[in-house]
């Protein structure tokens, strides 16, 4: 028996909940399920159909598509939450959820081909322009392996970042997604790591592929937040955010809300402790510890610091984009460094707020189906990415605020 329906009643569909309160019945589903979800190394369907329910994949969709065209930081708030649970599933589900925003940047013809086919259609993405696309009449060829694709187990169709060569004299090659429908693509199992394990980031093999010309977003469009899609789509500034303003919200919200989760988790655990002998002595109340007490207030404020952040300015790059919709403002420099900023500072929250636990987790601690270990694991991968590494994005906006030439990706 299918229990989706049950869960989310007639009733309980109608979106008038935010979305961190439509996912909340299935959250302690998914949190059963996180250590079975990191060994199989992808997040199974059930939990993808059951975030389907919710409308977690309609939040920043097109409603002419289906979707509800609603606020980046709805999501990004959600996605916090689903991360306490399992931050394998947040940093999928966030990142398919999107993905959908990307795809209202394509050309009208691309959203038409996707979701006229299939309105449910989800895109996974490899985001490295790591190949050269050859072009030919009508559009372009991709061979190649992309690597890092999360969730393409879940997806029907992959943007595959390559570099288009230039088209006469006087161009430059420039990078850009081209997307591809899975049944163009075989999956590769290269995806054997010790965090976000269950994100399934495995590598798509293309085998001459062609892409028509028409299915390409360029990086310069789709960061500077001027694209062919965006251009149908105003009054909100929802589709007009800039690339950099967007996406790695939702990957930074992954590491946050592995943190939320692990200080949950913490607490539950610490609470019966009693300490077993040796140095500290026996029985005694964990939680009485001065030292145990200090690493949970940390913890406490890192985690609310950093979800007040990203939250803070994902919604700040909304209505920027809105007011340059409007006429009444512009997305400067000094705006997408300072969202780069806060998408990485709030990573670097989140590791210091999982380091003060993981530490002090005792031989228990060491058990791979510990949730505070496995949470540690999981936001030291969310740091290691290149949008959300501090020493990377920090010092691009030290450059900054420096007077010097910004250096990196914003």
């Amino acid at each position: 028996m299918n229990n989706t329906a049950a869960l989310f009643p007639a009733s309980a569909r109608v979106k008038t909940a935010c979305l961190a309160d439509r996912i909340a019945p299935v959250l302690d589903e998914i949190r059963a399920g996180a250590r079975d979800t990191e060994k199989s190394g992808r997040v199974p369907a059930r939990s993808v159909d059951l975030l389907r329910s919710a409308g977690y994949f309609d939040i920043v969709k097109p409603a002419r598509f289906g979707g509800d065209q609603g606020s980046f930081a709805e999501l990004v708030d959600a996605n916090i939450e689903l991360s306490s649970a399992c931050a394998s599933t947040g940093w999928v589900a966030g990142l398919l959820s999107a993905h959908q925003w990307l795809l209202a940047m394509f050309d009208e013809r691309v959203q038409q081909e996707v979701w006229g086919s299939n309105p449910d259609a989800l895109l996974c993405g490899s985001y490295a322009p790591v190949r050269m696309a050859e072009r030919v009449e009508g559009g372009f060829r991709l061979s190649g392996d992309w690597a890092f694709a999360s969730g393409c187990e879940n997806a029907q169709w992959a943007l595959c970042a390559a570099i288009i060569p230039p088209n006469g004299e006087g161009e430059r090659p420039v990078p850009a997604f081209l997307l591809v429908p899975a049944d163009n693509y075989t999956i590769a199992e290269t995806w054997d790591v010790v965090g976000l394990a269950g994100t399934g980031s495995k590598s798509l093999i293309l085998k001459d592929v062609f892409v028509p010309e028409y299915r390409i977003l360029s990086f310069p469009d789709a960061t500077s937040g001027r694209t062919p899609g965006g251009r149908g789509y105003k009054g909100i500034g929802l589709f007009n955010i800039p690339l950099l303003m967007g996406v790695p919200f939702c990957l930074g919200s992954a590491a946050v809300g592995a943190a939320k989760g692990a200080l949950d988790s913490y607490i539950d655990q610490i609470g019966t402790r009693v300490t077993r002998g040796a140095v500290a002595g026996g029985n005694n109340k964990i939680a009485e510890f001065p030292t145990i007490q200090l690493r949970v207030a940390e913890a406490s404020a890192s985690v609310d610091a950093a979800r007040e952040i990203i939250l803070r300015d994902i919604a700040r790059a909304q209505q920027l984009a809105q007011a340059r919709e409007d006429g009444t403002g512009e997305i400067t420099e000094d705006d997408r460094i300072l969202a780069r900023r806060s998408q990485s500072f709030a990573v670097s929250l989140a590791l210091r707020a999982v380091e003060a636990l993981n530490a002090s987790t005792g031989g228990l601690g060491l058990q791979m189906s510990n949730p505070v270990q496995r949470a540690w694991r999981d936001a030291n991968a969310v740091g290691r990415h290149i949008s959300m590494n501090w020493d990377t994005v920090g010092t691009m906006a030290g450059q900054q605020l420096l007077g010097l030439p910004p250096k990196g990706q914003f």
